[in-house]
């Protein structure tokens, strides 16, 4: 399909009723895991789109072309209201937080395996063991809060168990910023790819963020407070791959393309007939968009939207079990570390001075929650709320002991001679 020559939805007939924009919500006992993941991620996309056009609009004094932006903003955000509602009442914050870390382990594994730029490449792996270990520490609180078995909610298509560990994720976040690639010599799957997973990381720092003081807990609110917080280096890292040297409508062109090669991509693999037809809806719509803003991108910038988008869509999302791809980076890359450069380095390569050693000392002087969802398992269940193949599982001691730094440890870490001890205790028998 060459998008550009889509007719779509015509945008004068997108204004919908508030009962066709409040839709019925997918059924959180049968809904495929897979479904919720799309949903959070064209929750993301559409949330990403709809801040994006404020942002223009303060930047221009176009009058015509702010009241293009902000009559299509206001669709989109019309669109984020529907898909973002689409979330059961039913479904716990911690039900809805496992799937946003599955929507980050596999959407980024899929990405990585698809992206034709090395560096790019790296640091999508980078950000998956992260997203990786997060999901194992909230599944703590999941159980021993609400008694969800994990699986309950990932359905056995994402493992859960130890990665990089939580504590040390936190960095001096100057050094998170990354390379920018080059607008006039990277293909439209790059920038498409990075913008994807910017919105994915960027929704998922705002849930936690709004969503976190929900429990009770202490222990669990401080936990959502760490990993928001690294969820802001994430966008930081993934943000600063994008050429600053972009003009706002070509980025403008880039976010609207993005929106319709995911709203596609979820329309072609969506397996809940209802969910499907609202994809495929959206996905007319937001060709419309995207014609819109080609249109004005050539009038103002005298080039063809085609020299920055292609003129074929690409497959920047596509959900299915990564646990092969997800294990061989766990095993190889937990010890790696950003480095001072824009680069990478291993644990055993840092320097005295590093600058992330001053900054996880300081957040973790009184403890990091993420430590203390292992010690409060080990206190109060006494079971490892783990689950993958067996031959992964008996190596958790063993990549704890290499993720894990020796310097600026908080004062709970749990040593891999604890967990060792700890993951001996037979594990609770997990849903077939």
């Amino acid at each position: 399909m060459n998008v550009l020559q889509e007719k779509g939805i015509p945008i004068d007939k997108q204004i919908r009723t508030w009962h066709d924009i409040v839709k019925r919500p997918y059924c959180r006992a049968h809904v495929d895991c897979y479904s919720r993941t799309r949903q959070i991620l064209l929750n993301g996309i559409e949330t990403e789109a709809w801040s994006f056009k404020h942002h223009f609009v303060r930047k221009s004094d176009d009058m015509e072309l702010n009241k293009t932006l902000v009559k299509i903003r206001r669709l989109e955000d019309m669109q984020q209201t529907t898909v973002n509602w689409l979330c059961p009442a039913n479904q716990t914050v911690l039900d809805t937080t496992l799937g946003y870390e599955q929507v980050a382990v596999d959407l980024t594994a899929w990405l990585a395996q698809n992206e034709k730029d090395k560096y790019v490449k790296e640091t999508f792996d980078f950000g998956l063991l992260e997203d990786f270990d997060h999901l194992y520490r909230y599944s703590q609180f999941a159980y021993m809060i609400e008694e969800t078995d994990p699986n309950e909610i990932v359905q056995k298509m994402t493992d859960v168990m130890i990665a990089r560990p939580t504590q040390n994720h936190h960095n001096c976040n100057a050094i998170r910023i990354r390379k920018p690639y080059d607008k006039d010599k990277t293909s439209p799957e790059t920038k498409v790819n990075i913008l994807t997973l910017i919105s994915a990381e960027q929704q998922t720092h705002n849930f936690y963020a709004e969503h976190g003081f929900m429990y009770g807990n202490n222990d669990l609110k401080r936990l959502y407070a760490e990993i928001c917080d690294i969820e802001e280096e994430h966008v930081t890292m993934y943000e600063t791959l994008v050429d600053p040297n972009e003009s706002m409508l070509e980025k403008w062109l880039i976010h609207e393309f993005t929106e319709v090669c995911n709203y596609h991509n979820c329309y072609k693999d969506e397996t809940d007939e209802r969910l499907k037809l609202i994809w495929e809806e959206f996905m007319q719509m937001e060709i419309a968009h995207l014609k819109v803003a080609a249109e004005l991108f050539e009038k103002y910038e005298k080039r063809g939207a085609d020299e920055v988008i292609g003129s074929e869509l690409v497959l920047p999302c596509h959900f299915e079990s990564q646990k092969e791809y997800v294990s061989k980076v766990i095993e190889t890359e937990a010890d790696k570390r950003l480095g001072g450069k824009q680069d990478y380095n291993k644990i055993d390569e840092l320097p005295d001075d590093w600058a992330s050693y001053k900054v996880q000392e300081m957040v973790a002087k009184d403890g990091a929650p993420s430590e203390q969802a292992i010690r409060l398992s080990m206190q109060s269940i006494n079971r490892d709320i783990a689950h993958a193949e067996e031959k992964l599982l008996r190596k958790q001691a063993d990549i704890l002991e290499k993720g894990l730094q020796k310097k600026a440890q908080a004062p709970n870490t749990v040593t891999p001679d604890e967990y060792k001890n700890f993951e001996k205790v037979e594990r609770i028998d997990f849903i077939e």
